[in-house]
């Protein structure tokens, strides 16, 4: 069975959302946080996406996103598959570093984010 395709908006805001596998952590080192902000920055030139607000713990990661193209799915796979690709190099790892698709709610009133 195929999951649902996403319905992507332009100019939408989503709370984004992920998770390590098996609840891993995926921050381990100072340096990690810094790897993901520099690919987090990467993707935003790159697809034209903006962030206002994250939270990056040791085992998920919280990121609200604008997408003035509706192109919220390409940015999180490259956002996703690049920091995965550079964190498994460093590491001498292979395989999935998130626990699988990412979780995105749209925003749709002021009041979700207060």
């Amino acid at each position: 069975m195929s999951r649902p395709l996403r319905i992507e908006y332009l100019s939408a805001w989503y709370h984004v959302m992920n998770r390590g596998a098996n609840r891993n952590k995926f921050f381990c080192k100072d340096e990690d946080y810094d790897l993901f902000i520099k690919v987090l920055e990467e993707a935003c030139n790159l697809f034209n996406v903006y962030i206002t607000a994250q939270c990056l713990m040791n085992t998920y990661y919280h990121i609200v996103v604008n997408t003035p193209e509706g192109n919220l799915s390409r940015f999180m796979r490259h956002l996703n598959g690049v920091y995965t690709q550079r964190y498994n190099r460093k590491y001498k790892k292979d395989g999935t570093l998130f626990r699988g698709r990412y979780k995105a709610i749209l925003i749709q009133v002021d009041e979700y984010l207060t």
